[in-house]
């Protein structure tokens, strides 16, 4: 009973096997409580198919090429937007957190807009760029750019004030500081945070592929829906989650090569997710 009681007390590390047996009987929980409700009746086979209907349905579209041809223009859009995001976001951020100038004048302004739905500039951005590429990416820009920049901010602001202050009487210049202490502090924090943020890229995948779009998970989705075909629907989400989850996975594989300190430290005061 000891033994149990140590891995409900706060930041307490569990080993590496536990953390993923955990998440392994998750997701098996998932799947049984989807069989349950699916092969029982509880739920019409229309409304929630079984899950070998499922897979049937992703190995179909597999095998006739569908599924790779919408995963590769949505993958490409989400990329493009996110990426676009977080070339001006990153830095932005940056100079957010460590001048208070630069934060007193763009964070009301960014603090009002991500508030905004980026589902309502849809006609907006029809009609300035059209039912194009761009559209579909200006949409993922949006409902991540403003975000993204500011828990950049907040990254940057959380660099211990002890650090800069020694950096200081030990005689370093403004640039200095800001090049040997504050960038290299808030790395680690913003990598994270890029990894957040690249997930909501991906939640707003279907918004941005509701209209105009002839390709792409979102509008397989939302063509599927119509036809009430929701084995293609189901088909289509779990590969977002999928590929959601497999960038998650690459973000957290160049967390650990390139802070593998960062990673020491919290294994002794906690796993990280």
């Amino acid at each position: 009973m000891g033994n149990l009681n140590k891995y409900f007390t706060p930041k307490v590390d569990i080993t590496r096997n536990i953390y993923l047996s955990l998440g392994f009987t998750a997701f098996v929980i998932f799947f049984l409580v989807w069989s349950l409700l699916s092969y029982s009746g509880l739920v019409e086979p229309q409304m929630l198919p079984a899950p070998h209907i499922v897979l049937l349905s992703g190995i179909r579209m597999l095998s006739e090429g569908n599924l790779i041809f919408h995963m590769g223009y949505s993958i490409w859009r989400v990329t493009a937007g996110f990426l676009l995001a977080a070339v001006i976001a990153v830095p932005l951020g940056v100079m957010m957190g460590t001048l208070k100038i630069v934060e007193g004048f763009f964070e009301p302004l960014i603090g009002f807009i991500r508030y905004m739905p980026a589902s309502a500039f849809i006609p907006l951005f029809i009609l300035w760029i059209g039912v194009g590429e761009g559209e579909k990416i200006a949409v993922i820009f949006f409902g991540t750019f403003f975000q993204q920049t500011l828990m950049v901010m907040d990254v940057t602001k959380n660099v211990a004030n002890d650090l800069i202050e020694v950096s200081y009487t030990l005689g370093a210049s403004k640039k200095a500081v800001f090049t040997k202490v504050i960038l290299p502090a808030s790395f680690p924090g913003i990598v994270d945070t890029l990894r957040i943020t690249f997930g909501w890229a991906w939640t707003y995948l279907i918004v941005a592929e509701i209209v105009g779009a002839s390709k792409g998970l979102g509008h397989m989705i939302m063509q599927s829906s119509r036809f009430v075909a929701s084995d293609k629907v189901l088909v289509g989400i779990l590969v977002i989650g999928f590929l959601g989850m497999f960038s998650d996975y690459i973000f957290k594989i160049l967390y650990h090569k390139l802070f593998p300190w960062m990673i020491e430290g919290e294994s002794k005061n906690g796993s990280r997710s």
